[in-house]
Order: structure tokens, then C-alpha cells, then sequence
């Protein structure tokens, strides 16, 4: 998301700007799709959950069309997908689409670390900012509680005579938290003697990456939730026996904790047209979209859905894809892929503090990175467009530059200024995305069938998203991948960790890098989430904090107003 502060001219902060948006009552957003004021349930004037009945009511009437917001890998700011994704969304309402947009919420991890809050940016903003990037409608926090049950459960079973013959040694379900605590990533717990539990080893994840969270975004009903929730597998017994979460027989009190939170919300952009903003997995460890309910439920009410997934398209757009889309039966319809000026030059091998000055040929290197992102989207058989989210900074010559390499490319890149001007300032891009939606058949298709071995989808992924050459697995890890197989698990797509910084697994090698190898470090079942999460290179799933996290800039001033924020 660009930044106030990367801009050259001196704006007001996205804080200050979201404080003096005119905000509509929640109610009048909400029958701008046709929703009654009875079907929702309001949290204070401007936010609000959707009854899980408005959709029922309508599901056999039809969609609208279905457009996914990606990327180029990103500069640690990120490259403003959700800003992009808000400004479009506003803008295709600004020419007579009926459009609804959704979102992700917010993590707090990153909120108090160093990428900051989700709600957007400028004048694209989802709003009340404040109270979706700190809170919210305690969706995160019914997930870590239904997270906890689960691994408070597993420890009790243990201590009252572990009937189910778990071996402590081979529990793999962590405890979960939302914040950046490296110190958390491995612990022991149960010291104190016998009444505290078996000691053991374990860790933390951050909420994020928890397979319960998956689960919710991927879940089309409290049914279909509590089955998954089920089928989570929490560890082995001592004869190497998976032992799934339904033989502890919490799983519906974690639907009873979750039961509120998988209702969407609707909030509202800066222009008061409709956002739903529900679920929130990161992309390099998860698989990076909004939840399933509120994507089907806005198919239901708008023309058109703009949605957007985590990090640059070798990532979320390949899960959007192979994981969302194929669980859910979702065929999308046109694909915007969002890129800058700045993380092209870092791209090609600009230094972080050389992004704001001009360097013609570092750009023109970078531009193998747009490359790669729009000839592996054309790969699902989608129609594109290039967004390039505009800084200040940046020159008619740079933009330029951008425009030639994506017409060699085959593709049409749109300047849009949205962070500036919101839904004016990205009339043109909404335009071109009108055209796709009208004049474009999608030919959509899932990257790799079900029923390919495991170690193929991967290296399916790794060869025809990230351009690499071939895959490494050491034979231990090529054994369990043919295990999985034969246990009933091959069927599962494939959820890369990845890091988000280059499209290999070393996030120094910007570019294109040709002639690579992915090495796999392990592969993990999901089963609930109904997905393998296979780990590359030193990604984790608890992150830390930086030298200077954001939380040491956000307080509380004499009026009772958060600052810092942003």
C-alpha cells in the first residue's frame, strides 16, 4: 500500500483522511445491494454482520461477475492491491457498475509490526479504519479462542489418561496468538510436576497461519465448518496413527466460538459503496483470500466483485485459483495485476532507498518480473489488465516505460491514481476492466487436476508459476510425500509457504531468475482446510517484530484519539 510519506506532495494521513470521511449508516450501504435493515446486525452505526440467511434466501439467483486484484512480487510496503482493489471498486461504480468489494481483514501482527494495517490508503480506504485494523467484530479473536480449545484439549486429554494413545513427542497443533512474538515460536509447556500437565515441546503460531482460520474462509456453512473442524489433524499416536480433532469431541464447541464470526461484515469505502471485509489468512504461509461466505454472499448482490489475494500473484492468485476456487466452484472472470514503478526497480536490483530516483535500465530489468506474474495468469486462461498503482514520484517516462513492456506483452497496463483521487482517479482502469467483463470469455482452468501425485502439483506450481527448473526433496521427504498419497490425502491441492519477495524461494533473487530450484523443507496435512501446506526456504508462521515496530508510533492522544496508526 503506498504511503503518505513515499508521496512528494504533502497529503493528510490516511488516518486523518478516513476521520473526515462522510460515513453513510450502515443500513443504507447495505440496501444499496438489497439487504433490510432486518438482516443485519448491527456493531454501532457504520459496521455491521449479514444475517447467513440473506445468502440462502438468494443462492439460486445469479452472480456477478468475478474479478481478482494480484500483483508483481512486492517492496515490504506492499504494492496496494487493497488500495487498488478499493479504488477500482469505487470506480466501477463511479461508471454504472453495481459493484461490491472484498476484502481481508486485518491482522495485527503486521499492524503493530512493520507493513501496518489493510484497510487501504488515500482516498481508497475502507472505513471505520480504526476499528478494522484493531478489533474489529472480534472475528480473530474467535478463531484464536477456537484455535486454544482445540490445544487446550489436546493437553487435558493427555493429562486425564490419554485414552486415544497420543504421543506427546508428535502433537503437531500449536497454541495461536495475533501479534509478531518470535519468542513464542518454540516453548515447553506443562512444567510445574504432575497436576500441570505432561511436559512437552510446542510453539505458537501467529493467528494467520492457523489452520482454523483456513478453515473459515474456506467454510460455505456452520455445517460444513463443523465438519472440517473435525477433520483436523492434530498429531499422531504412538503407532503413527493420525488422530483428527473429531475423536476429542471439541469440535462443536469451536463452531459455537465461531458460529457469530462466519456471518460477513459489511462496512463501507470513502465513496459509501459496499465492502464486505471477512477472514484474513497471509498468503506466504496460508492461502491468502477472504472468506468463501462473503464472496458467494456479494455474487449474490452485485454485478460485479472485486476481490483481492495476498502478495504478488505467485502466491495468492495461484491459491485464489487452485485452493479458493476450487473448493468453492468459483470461476472468475478477469484478472487485474497491480504494479509499481518502485517495486519494479527493486525488482531489478534497485536498493530500498534508490526506489524514488530515476534508474531507466533497473526499471526495464524489473519489468521480466511483470512478466512472469502475466504469462502465469494467462495460464488459467484469464483476461488481464496491468494497474500501475501511481506514485507522485513517479515520471511520464518511467510509466511509459511500463505501458510499451506490457503491450509486447500482449496485455494493456492502465496508469491508475486512486491513493490521490479515489474512484476518479481510477475511471480508466475501471473502464478497461468493463471491457474485459463484456467483450473477454474467460476460459478459466485450474492449473493441475486432483488426481496427480502430490510431488507433481508441486512441481507443477514451482515450474509453471515461479519459472523455476525443477524441484528438491530429499528421499525422507519424497517417501512421506508418496505416504500422503497412499493414505487418502493425494487428491488435496497444494498450499505453497513461499517467501513473498521473489518468485523463487530465496527472497534476494529479484527478477526473473532463470535456471532455479525450489527446495522443499517439508510438506504438512490441512486436512480440515482440505489443502498440504508445503514449507520452502526459512518461512515461519510466527513472524517477529522489526528493530522499530509501528506499535512504538501508535498511542492514545489527550482526546481519546488513536495516533500513529498510519
Amino acid at each position: 500500500m503506498p504511503s503518505p510519506g513515499s508521496q512528494a506532495s504533502p497529503v493528510p494521513s490516511d488516518i486523518d483522511v478516513a476521520r473526515a470521511a462522510h460515513m453513510l449508516p450502515i443500513a443504507e450501504v447495505a440496501a444499496r445491494l438489497g439487504i433490510t435493515a432486518d438482516e443485519l446486525r448491527p456493531y454501532g452505526h457504520d459496521k455491521a454482520k449479514v444475517d447467513r440467511r440473506v445468502f440462502e434466501d438468494r443462492k439460486d439467483g445469479p452472480d456477478g461477475k468475478l474479478v481478482l486484484v494480484t500483483a508483481i512480487n512486492p517492496t515490504p510496503a506492499g504494492e496496494g492491491k487493497t488500495t487498488t482493489t478499493v479504488g477500482l471498486g469505487d470506480a466501477l461504480n463511479r461508471i454504472g457498475r453495481r459493484t461490491a468489494i472484498c476484502l481481508r481483514e486485518p491482522s495485527l501482527g503486521p499492524c503493530f509490526g512493520m507493513k501496518g494495517g489493510a484497510a487501504g490508503g488515500g482516498y481508497a480506504q475502507v472505513v471505520p479504519m480504526e476499528d478494522i485494523n484493531l478489533h474489529f467484530t472480534g472475528d480473530f479473536h474467535a478463531i484464536g479462542m477456537a484455535h486454544n480449545l482445540l490445544a487446550a484439549a489436546i493437553d487435558n486429554h493427555i493429562h486425564q489418561g490419554n485414552a486415544l494413545g497420543i504421543d506427546p513427542r508428535r502433537v503437531t497443533w500449536k497454541r495461536t496468538i495475533d501479534l509478531n512474538d518470535r519468542a513464542l515460536r518454540d516453548i515447553v509447556i506443562g512444567l510445574g510436576g504432575p497436576t500441570h500437565s505432561m511436559p512437552r515441546e510446542t510453539g505458537f503460531e501467529i493467528t494467520a497461519a492457523s489452520e482454523v482460520m483456513a478453515i473459515f474462509c474456506l467454510a460455505e456453512s456452520l455445517a460444513d465448518l463443523r465438519e472440517r473442524l473435525g477433520k483436523i489433524i492434530i498429531g499422531h499416536t504412538y503407532d503413527r496413527k493420525p488422530v483428527p480433532a473429531a475423536e476429542l469431541g471439541v469440535q462443536g464447541a469451536m463452531t459455537a466460538l465461531l458460529r457469530d464470526a462466519l456471518a460477513p461484515n459489511l462496512v463501507q469505502t470513502l465513496e459509501n459503496n459496499p465492502a464486505f471485509v471477512h477472514g484474513g489468512p497471509f498468503a506466504n504461509i496460508a492461502h491468502g483470500c477472504n472468506s468463501v461466505a462473503a464472496t458467494r454472499l456479494a455474487l449474490k448482490l452485485a454485478d460485479v466483485v472485486v476481490t483481492e489475494a495476498g502478495f504478488g500473484a505467485d502466491l495468492g492468485a495461484e491459491k485464489f485459483f487452485d485452493i479458493k476456487c476450487r473448493s468453492a466452484g468459483l470461476r472468475p472472470d478477469a484478472v487485474v495485476i497491480v504494479a509499481t514503478i518502485r517495486a519494479l526497480k527493486l525488482q531489478g536490483g534497485a536498493k530500498q532507498k534508490e526506489l524514488d530516483h530515476p534508474a531507466p535500465k533497473t526499471l526495464e530489468r524489473g519489468i521480466g518480473n511483470l512478466a512472469r506474474h502475466v504469462e502465469s495468469v494467462r495460464g488459467f486462461g484469464l483476461p488481464l489488465v496491468v494497474a500501475i498503482n501511481k506514485f507522485t514520484g513517479d515520471t511520464d517516462e518511467e510509466v511509459a516505460t511500463v505501458e510499451r513492456a506490457a503491450s509486447e506483452l500482449g496485455a494493456k497496463a492502465v496508469r491508475a491514481d486512486h491513493w490521490a483521487h479515489g474512484g476518479a482517479g481510477a475511471e480508466d482502469l475501471a473502464r478497461e476492466v468493463a471491457r474485459l467483463l463484456d467483450e473477454e470469455t474467460p476460459a478459466f482452468e485450474l492449473l493441475y487436476p486432483d488426481d496427480v501425485p502430490l510431488l507433481d502439483k508441486v512441481r507443477t506450481i514451482c515450474q509453471r508459476v515461479y519459472g523455476a527448473e525443477d524441484i528438491v526433496a530429499d528421499t525422507k521427504l519424497r517417501a512421506r510425500f508418496r505416504k500422503l498419497d497412499a493414505e487418502g490425502f493425494g487428491h488435496m491441492p497444494i498450499c505453497m509457504a513461499k517467501t513473498q519477495y521473489s518468485l523463487s524461494t530465496d527472497p534476494d533473487l529479484k527478477g526473473r531468475p532463470k535456471n532455479f530450484h525450489v527446495p522443499l523443507r517439508d510438506i504438512e496435512v490441512r486436512a480440515g482446510a482440505g489443502f498440504l501446506l508445503v514449507l520452502t526456504g526459512s518461512i515461519l508462521t510466527m513472524p517477529g517484530l522489526p528493530r522499530r515496530p509501528s506499535a512504538e508510533s501508535i498511542d492514545v492522544d489527550e482526546q481519546g484519539e488513536i495516533v500513529g496508526l498510519f
